[in-house]
C-alpha cells in the first residue's frame, strides 16, 4: 500500500502526529531493559510492540522536576516490569511539553503496571507537575533512509 493510500485510524493519526512533532523535540532520555550501549528504541510497523505515548504540558520551571520523576520511575519501576521494552523522553525546545514514548510487549503489560500499587503515587507526582494525556498506539507508518 503506498503512502498516500494508507488509511489512518484515530489512534494511528495521533501516533503519526506525535511522531511528526518529534522534529521539534530534543531527545533527553532513552532507557532499555537490556542496558547495552547498542540497544535503542526501534520504531517499526510490524506490531511486535505496543507504544504508550504520554504527552505532558508543563511550566518551563517545572520541567527539570518532571524529567527527574520520569527518569526515576523508569529506572526503579517501569524497567523492572514484565513486558517493558524501552522508554524515551523528549522535551520541546520551548520547555513547555515533554513526551514519554515507551514500548511494551503487550497491552496487558501496560494494564498490569497500572494496577501495581506503586503506580498511583507515581502518577500523583507527575500530575502535581504537569497536565498529562496517555495514548496507547500502534505504529502506523515509518520511513527512514
Amino acid at each position: 500500500m503506498s503512502e498516500t493510500e494508507f488509511p489512518l485510524s484515530r489512534r494511528g493519526f495521533v501516533a503519526a502526529g506525535v511522531a511528526a512533532s518529534g522534529a521539534a523535540l530534543t531527545a533527553t532520555l532513552a532507557h532499555s531493559q537490556i542496558r547495552s550501549a547498542a540497544m535503542q528504541a526501534t520504531i517499526r510497523t510490524d506490531g511486535q510492540v505496543i507504544t504508550l505515548v504520554n504527552v505532558f504540558a508543563v511550566e518551563p520551571a517545572k520541567l527539570p522536576s518532571l524529567l527527574d520523576v520520569l527518569r526515576d520511575g523508569t529506572e526503579t519501576f517501569f524497567s523492572k516490569m514484565p513486558g517493558f521494552v524501552s522508554s524515551s523522553v523528549l522535551t520541546a525546545r520551548n520547555s513547555r511539553q515533554a513526551i514519554n514514548y515507551s514500548q511494551w510487549k503487550r497491552a496487558d503489560d501496560i494494564a498490569a503496571f497500572r494496577k501495581d500499587p506503586r503506580f498511583a503515587p507515581y502518577i500523583q507526582q507527575l500530575l502535581a507537575l504537569a497536565k498529562a494525556e496517555s495514548i496507547e498506539c500502534d505504529v502506523a507508518y515509518v520511513k527512514s533512509v
